[in-house]
């Protein structure tokens, strides 16, 4: 596989070499079949068992307690943006939302159009250029509000939420599209999680959502079938046909991730692509211009930075590129670089960067 290059793109994202490797062995003859998975109904007992495998897998990885249900969605973060205040804000129900980028923004904004009178955004580092995360004392969580909403990793400005919100008696929904299983953590907290699969969890077209039975037995009946958490749950993600592929292949992810030791494994790799690569960020400070100011806001998916000029900024992902390193353009509202190194990003991928990173700065700093 020597033509494989090096891909640091926000998503879709690369996968883990195994997986794709699995896909590739089972592609035409799926489990003695004699055809794809792709072909297969999703009532068939072949598919079934997949689908049963990925659901027992990201409740083994993450432990999650016997109180939530696993469920595969389409249609997006985005959608999710909507169908969370569509499920849950109705009557009196009001809903406070941390404003820590674009997604979170967004996500608000759909928010506003479903419920506009019950919806407030309660902390924002929008006037910062979300370059930090709001601090505790610099908002306040409505105890009585039926959710609190947040995005745990900002994929264009380059922030994570290391230690989540202390929100009281409040449920926590995250959307976690950029950094669900980056590592261990404890899911009680979350009444509603979801996480687009583009960038941790395998290709595009699939959302995995967990939500708290105590949660789903709030969410609204009267909604069209699609849109309600409760009809999914009920039909166990199968009331449509689902994105069968998509879900075989987060099955394969998730086995490898078990397969390397499970979470914890992949926490410590995550931690030290960071600390390298924050490392040389730090140490030419003057030529590698960090975005974020506070250094315990850092996303270990997401890493930006800006060179002293457009001009560099433009050459040094053209040299990476001829370096075989790609996806390396800052997002087109900040600019500058921006490194996505989710799980399946290897700390030697992440050595091969830093090493061009010193090259660089010695040629044009």
């Amino acid at each position: 596989m020597s033509n494989r290059v090096i891909n640091f793109y926000a998503g879709p994202a690369a996968l883990p070499l195994p997986a794709l490797e699995r896909a590739q062995r089972e592609m035409l003859d799926f489990e003695g079949a004699g055809m794809s998975v792709m072909e297969i109904s999703h009532r068939s007992k072949e598919y079934d068992a997949v689908h049963e495998e990925a659901i027992s897998l990201v409740k083994e990885l993450l432990n999650v307690p016997d109180n939530f249900r696993v469920l595969f969605l389409q249609g997006g973060g985005n959608l999710q943006f909507a169908m969370v205040p569509m499920n849950l804000l109705y009557g009196d129900r009001k809903a406070d939302y941390l404003i820590t980028g674009n997604w979170a923004e967004k996500a608000y904004k759909e928010a506003k159009i479903v419920a506009p009178d019950n919806v407030r955004a309660i902390g924002s580092t929008k006037d910062e250029d979300y370059c930090r995360l709001p601090d505790p004392d610099e908002y306040q969580v409505d105890p009585k509000a039926a959710y609190l909403h947040l995005c745990s990793n900002n994929t264009i400005y380059g922030t994570q939420w290391h230690e989540f919100p202390d929100a009281g008696n409040v449920p926590l929904v995250a959307d976690m599209s950029s950094d669900f299983m980056w590592r261990p953590f404890d899911v009680r907290p979350f009444g509603l999680i979801y996480a687009g699969a583009q960038k941790n969890l395998g290709p595009s077209g699939l959302v995995v959502a967990l939500i708290r039975d105590d949660m789903l037995e709030q969410c609204r009946t009267d909604l069209p079938s699609m849109l309600q958490y409760r009809i999914h749950a009920d039909k166990n993600s199968l009331y449509n046909t689902p994105p069968t592929f998509s879900i075989y292949m987060l099955r394969n992810v998730l086995a490898h991730n078990k397969s390397i030791g499970g979470l914890a494994a992949i926490e410590a790799t995550n931690l030290a692509k960071g600390e390298l690569l924050y490392g040389c960020i730090d140490k030419y400070s003057g030529f590698y211009i960090p975005h974020v100011t506070n250094k315990a806001h850092r996303s270990v998916m997401n890493v930006d930075f800006k060179l002293p000029s457009k001009e560099l900024d433009e050459k040094f992902v053209a040299d990476a590129k001829k370096a075989g390193m790609v996806g390396l353009k800052g997002y087109r509202s900040l600019g500058g670089i921006r490194v996505s190194m989710y799980n399946a990003t290897t700390l030697d991928h992440v050595k091969v960067l830093v090493d061009f990173m010193e090259r660089f700065v010695a040629a044009n700093g």
